[in-house]
């Protein structure tokens, strides 16, 4: 089956077509490094991660970039409060993002660039824009000249004035139109900066995607994606510059945008103060179950974020890798998803489609005592984890870390010996005495061929 993708700029979903099926190219905005990430922030790099899977089953050569803004002003400002270089805080934030989204399955992208070592692109392209007519120097700013972009705001739908709103900055004197954006600024002393034509300064942050973009992927590129509050007036702004500074080549040829999380139905956002650290909720529950909590609705809607969310995305997995523990001697007969499950997932990936389908294996899994059966299922369940960055765990390390809080292995294995060693003895009372220990801490023990397994209620079994 085609993949379909939901088209910010069309409205509509449209079969992907590569320009090169040979080389797919992919660019998401990454993050601005100078606090730790929150869970709105994984959402992108857990959504675009599992466009990276979908793709690479379709393609063998999928290009995706992801990059670091390792320099704007929210990062000088915290490095000012330190007294330390911006590399600084770059590098210690750089660090824990990809130590958070790792924590969450989300793979590597292929190239990971950083706007600092761009700027010479950068310049280039600022360059080519003032000698198009697209953009003029201003005390000592560069500035995109909107007017002289007719498509300007096809991305956002804004109408002009909302635009000019929603940039949500001061109109500078300086500016030919109050629309027009910064390429370039200057930098007062104590503030990091580069030489250029027009002074010493910085880039604007819409430019550095821009180049970034261009330098690793080309003029052109496959897809490019972020979250919805990018829409405008950062990928507007990218469009403009990127198309101009090409004599109209399109920049990008699918947009992709990811809904927000919300709590209590309000956008999660530094800004507001209602951030949900990932390194917080790491500490509360299993990297997998926020995964699949952030993708159990679809990649372009809403999430509203609760710990009933995660708790319910902790009981599928529970069950999954039951599945997988009761197949467990058990060797893959296929590592192809079913057609259920790819349909679904390249129909715009409609992840909660495909999970009910992994779901309905593990049912089936569940109820079949057919060793072809499991073959099959396993295989099955495999290719469909490894799609969505799910059940990447052996089935007797989920359930010996995933409750880390509720169970004390070393305990429940330690009483699950000293039974044993009272069964062999014959010592009855002991054992049963053992077994009603084990029973209060939630603890069911199952005795078979293959020795004692066990399992915390209502999860899967361990042996």
């Amino acid at each position: 089956m085609a993949l379909a993708l939901y088209n910010s700029l069309t409205r509509h979903k449209d079969i992907f077509v590569p320009a090169d099926p040979a080389r797919v190219t992919m660019y998401a905005c990454g993050p601005t490094v100078y606090n730790p990430p929150h869970i709105g922030n994984a959402r992108a790099a857990v959504v675009y991660d599992v466009l990276y899977r979908v793709l690479k089953r379709h393609y063998p050569n999928v290009v995706y970039a992801r990059n670091i803004t390792d320099v704007d002003d929210k990062i000088n400002l915290a490095a000012q409060k330190e007294g330390v270089p911006i590399a600084v805080i770059s590098a210690r934030y750089t660090e824990i993002y990809h130590r958070d989204v790792a924590a969450l399955g989300v793979l590597p992208p292929v190239i990971q660039p950083r706007a600092t070592e761009h700027i010479p692109q950068m310049i280039h392209m600022i360059e080519t824009l003032i000698a198009g007519g697209h953009a003029y120097v201003a005390e000592g700013h560069v500035l995109f000249n909107v007017p002289s972009y007719d498509d300007y705001g096809r991305l956002s739908g804004r109408s002009r004035d909302e635009m000019i709103a929603g940039a949500r900055v001061e109109v500078a004197p300086f500016k030919r139109d109050p629309a027009d954006f910064v390429l370039w600024k200057p930098s007062p002393a104590g503030i990091p900066g580069w030489d250029s034509p027009w002074g010493h300064g910085r880039p604007g942050w819409h430019l550095e995607c821009s180049a970034m973009s261009e330098a690793h992927l080309g003029i052109t590129i496959d897809i490019h994606g972020g979250g919805n509050d990018l829409k405008f007036p950062h990928h507007e702004n990218e469009i403009a510059q990127s198309t101009c500074a090409h004599a109209g080549q399109v920049f990008a040829r699918y947009w992709v945008h990811n809904g927000f999380v919300e709590l209590e139905h309000e956008k999660m956002s530094k800004s507001l103060g209602n951030v949900l650290l990932v390194q917080n909720l790491l500490q509360r529950f299993p990297g997998e179950a926020l995964r699949l909590a952030l993708i159990k609705g679809r990649y372009r809607e809403p999430i509203s974020w609760s710990d009933d969310l995660v708790n319910q995305a902790k009981a599928q997995l529970d069950r999954l890798y039951g599945a997988l523990q009761r197949m467990a001697a058990i060797e893959p007969s296929t590592h192809t998803a079913p057609n259920a499950f790819t349909a679904a997932m390249d129909d715009d990936l409609n992840t909660p489609q495909a999970i009910a389908h992994m779901m309905a294996l593990a049912g089936e899994a569940n109820s079949s005592e057919d060793p072809d059966v499991f073959a099959r299922l396993k295989g099955e369940l495999l290719a469909c984890g490894h799609e969505l960055g799910l059940l990447q765990a052996s089935p007797e390390a989920w359930f010996r870390t995933a409750q880390p809080q509720q169970v004390d292995v070393a305990r429940v294995e330690a009483l699950i010996a000293k039974r044993a060693e009272a069964r062999a003895a014959r010592d009855w009372a002991t054992a049963d005495k053992v077994r009603a220990e084990l029973t209060a801490m939630g603890i069911a023990i199952l005795d078979g061929a293959e020795g004692t397994q066990w399992r915390v209620e209502g999860a899967g079994t361990h042996e």
